[in-house]
């Protein structure tokens, strides 16, 4: 469904938002929780707001990883949990932050965003998971809604000024202080009785999630003992709201049971798992100490987990532009018989950063050739021909991508670039514009377009397209001032 976004969502989040921690609190019953198909807050008004959110994080947060692989990585894990869902047709889009927390959370319409913090800390990946399903089952129960019913709209603006401090505190923690004060918390407060009945509902369906995908629920349970454990160690203002009521002993014990009502499995961690968490920690922090601690690990290890070692030390070594290095860890994975999109991407990145964009152009084709679908592979593809002036070959690369996801943002960045490199300013104008609608920032966009209007290089029915696409917009920023979005 092509969805319209609303602009500025900061204003309206009052309309129905709830913010939904990982860590928030239990309750000792699990009582009946109703029929959430009589939430009076739509599924289609969910997906907007929880798309106008998401655009919100990626345009104005500093902490927003726009990590193709990391947040490819994390979509497949929920594809993988979803599929098992009966009867599901809720889209997910699942995103990373580089937070050193352990949290996750759920926003309306099936988006869920996860700290780099809890990817590094599961010590299995079905405590990742475990983490995941418990915030997909927020979304299909749609809890979001259904607080919203029974609350109301004032309850929402509490509880969406809360959320508004939590985005600023990305970039202003006296912001985020000044917006916890004048009795929000206290309203947040209120209405912990029902959300800790949600906690639990998510925790119930998140185990049978597990269990039908294949992962080991176990993975609930020893997470929930180290985030409580953990807690006591993270105390800056922007994740106090998100800990106001921590892990009790009764939902561990709870989840415990439940857990111990499903079959015992070992589940081995995949490849992409282990990859994923080796490259996070390889750019996190110092990246000398990065670089040490994967070469003593890597002495200590066998099997997987040298591989994903051996992977993280290639990352940390091109951090340092140690391009030498780099690559001969590249073809050390290359001999030990490692094959993945994210090795063919490194082993390009290698190449590009190190100056020689042919030879990267050519690893990043190849790679694609094994996985077309690799988004990061096709982004470093475009960079190295980009890079080495070579704008016509980007743009065949851009529009064939262009086709099969209309939505991504950076594609269209991309084709505005290699259309300026041309030199022609209609479509770069046009490109821009898009990329700037798929952000929320509708004035930015009519402002690409009115460039457009005035460039000279294009014909009639291009120009004509540029006319009706900014009619459209007009209207669409007008609505949404009418309507105080």
């Amino acid at each position: 469904m092509n969805l319209i976004p609303l602009a500025r969502p900061v204003k309206r989040l009052a309309t129905a938002l709830l913010f939904c921690p990982f860590v928030a609190a239990a309750d000792n019953s699990l009582p009946d929780l109703g029929d959430v198909a009589q939430a009076d807050l739509p599924p289609s008004l969910e997906r907007r707001i929880g798309e106008s959110l998401w655009q919100e994080m990626r345009v104005r947060q500093r902490n927003y990883l726009n990590d193709p692989e990391v947040n490819g990585y994390l979509n497949q894990l929920a594809d993988r949990l979803v599929s098992k869902l009966p009867n599901s047709t809720q889209d997910f889009e699942l995103f990373a932050l580089k937070d050193p927390t352990l949290n996750a959370f759920a926003w309306p319409g099936g988006f869920i965003g996860v700290h780099t913090g809890l990817i590094m800390a599961a010590q299995s990946e079905s405590e990742l998971a475990s983490v995941i399903s418990h915030e997909i089952s927020h979304v299909t129960q749609r809890h979001i809604a259904r607080l919203y019913s029974k609350r109301g709209e004032t309850t929402m603006i509490a509880l969406a000024s809360l959320i508004v401090a939590v985005l600023a505190s990305q970039s202003n923690s006296q912001a985020a202080q000044a917006a916890l004060v004048g009795g929000q918390a206290a309203a947040v407060a209120s209405q912990l009785a029902y959300t800790r009945d949600f906690e639990r509902e998510a925790d119930r369906m998140g185990i049978q999630m597990l269990d039908a995908a294949g992962f080991d629920p176990r993975g609930m349970a020893a997470f929930f003992e180290r985030m409580q454990r953990s807690a006591r160690f993270y105390e800056s203002p922007s994740n106090a709201y998100l800990r106001t009521h921590p892990l009790t002993s009764e939902r561990i014990s709870d989840a415990s049971a439940r857990i111990n009502e499903t079959t015992y499995r070992q589940v081995p961690d995949s490849m992409d798992f282990l990859l994923v968490r080796a490259k996070l920690r390889a750019y996190d922090g110092d990246a000398r100490e990065a670089f040490k601690e994967f070469e003593r690990r890597l002495l200590d290890v066998q099997g997987s987990t040298r591989t994903a070692m051996r992977f993280g030390l290639a990352h940390a070594a091109l951090r340092l532009r140690d391009f030498e290095r780099a690559a001969a860890e590249v073809r050390a994975l290359r001999a030990e018989g490692l094959v993945s999109p994210m090795l063919d991407q490194l082993e390009g990145r290698v190449a590009l950063d190190a100056g020689d964009h042919e030879k990267a152009a050519r690893l990043f084709r190849d790679g694609l050739n094994r996985v077309p679908q690799a988004k990061a592979l096709t982004y470093g593809l475009v960079d190295a021909l980009l890079a080495d002036n070579r704008p016509e070959e980007a743009l065949e690369v851009v529009n064939a991508d262009i086709t099969a996801f209309t939505r991504d943002p950076q594609l269209y960045q991309y084709q505005a670039q290699s259309y300026a490199m041309l030199g022609r300013r209609l479509p770069q104008h046009r490109a821009q514009a898009e990329a700037y609608v798929l952000n929320g920032q509708y004035q930015a966009a009519i402002e690409q377009l009115e460039l457009a209007q005035r460039a000279s290089d294009g014909d009639f029915y291009q120009q004509s397209a540029v006319d009706a696409r900014l009619r459209e917009l007009r209207q669409r920023l007008a609505e949404q001032k009418r309507d105080g979005l």
